[in-house]
């Protein structure tokens, strides 16, 4: 979608909020998450991005996200989040995840005035170096947590997963020592502008060698994007589990999915694109695997080529780079140290 800016496409989700949102059980409020949190009101939202919405509710456990959807033309991925996760500022200080959404005034609906409260005291401490050094550290565990069981799972689909996302947070936690963005699919490329900003370029092919790509051409990772695309199409045509990502792996996010990773791929970032066309085709296996048996055997030579060229063809590359990996974040966190000392204010 073309020529929304950024406070047109905020008033859309907000209506959505009133409309859908205020009447689930246990609402409590909203607030915007996500990458348009640091955009303008007047910017242009990108036709490869969505509106991140995060719902909050009473229960200590809620239901599946509804996920990416269009409403009045504008893509939107809303999810729910339990109360009790907000409930003490501190802890939400100290999440990587959670603290940035409440850095400035993202809330669209606050009925208890709960979440106001929040967003004053998490303002006031963002910047503060012992938090920002918290969410580092937030961000460093769960690499070193989900690393250890790497290889563990049944399926070859989630094996690639269970390494590539903790491998993929190693980028933020250089973006959180920079008080960036931790984006999704977009985590390299900014990763790799903050290590530019901040001296520190000969950290970021390390980065890249720890995912496998440092040395991939752009004609190999079309050729890879090109197999994800058609992948992609057929795996949307026949999914019906649900999975937590399924919204993923719709035509209404195709343009997230492909599109904006080719074009990555146009303007020459193409080892940037990488990380979520490897997530992405892993999640359509899963998809396929329990959907359509066949198109996953069928389809499976074209992901495995795709990992494969990341220099991993089993369990046993997948445990290896994964120590590959533990072994580089004394180095990793050293220059968090660096980015933290240039950017923190007390």
């Amino acid at each position: 979608m073309t020529g929304v800016m950024v406070g047109q496409a905020r008033v859309t989700a907000a209506e959505w909020v009133r409309a859908h949102a205020r009447v689930l059980d246990g609402y409590r409020g909203a607030y915007f998450s996500g990458s348009t949190t640091w955009l303008s009101d007047d910017a242009e939202l990108s036709p490869v991005s969505d509106v991140d919405v995060t719902v909050v509710l009473a229960q200590h456990e809620v239901g599946p996200k509804p996920g990416k959807f269009r409403h009045d033309g504008v893509l939107l991925e809303v999810s729910y989040l339990p109360g009790k996760e907000l409930a003490d500022p501190e802890r939400v200080l100290s999440s990587y995840h959670l603290a940035s959404s409440f850095r400035t005034d993202n809330l669209i609906d606050d009925p208890t005035g709960r979440l106001r409260a929040l967003q004053t005291e998490v303002a006031c401490g963002f910047t503060q170096p012992e938090w920002v050094r918290r969410r580092c550290q937030d961000a460093r565990l769960r690499v070193e947590n989900r690393l250890r069981t790497v290889g563990r799972a049944p399926s070859w689909p989630d094996q690639v997963l269970g390494w590539l996302f903790p491998t993929g947070v190693t980028t933020h936690v250089l973006l959180v020592a920079a008080l960036r963005n931790p984006t999704v699919r977009l985590r390299y490329l900014a990763a790799r502008e903050v290590l530019a900003r901040y001296g520190h370029d000969a950290l970021y092919p390390e980065l890249l060698r720890l995912l496998g790509c440092a040395d991939l051409s752009a004609d190999r990772v079309q050729h890879h994007l090109d197999a994800l695309a058609r992948t992609f199409d057929a795996t949307a045509a026949v999914a019906r589990t649900p999975f937590f990502f399924s919204s993923d792996i719709t035509p209404e996010a195709r343009p997230i999915a492909i599109d904006g990773s080719q074009q990555l791929v146009d303007r020459g970032d193409h080892r940037e694109a990488v990380f979520w066309i490897v997530a992405t085709f892993a999640r359509c296996h899963n998809i396929l695997a329990a959907d359509a048996p066949d198109l996953h055997r069928e389809l499976t030579p074209a992901f495995r080529t795709a990992v494969a060229d990341l220099g991993i063809t089993g369990p046993d590359d997948l445990r290896q780079r994964a120590d590959q990996v533990t072994g580089f974040l004394p180095r990793l966190w050293q220059t968090a140290e660096a980015i933290i000392a240039a950017t923190a204010r007390p």
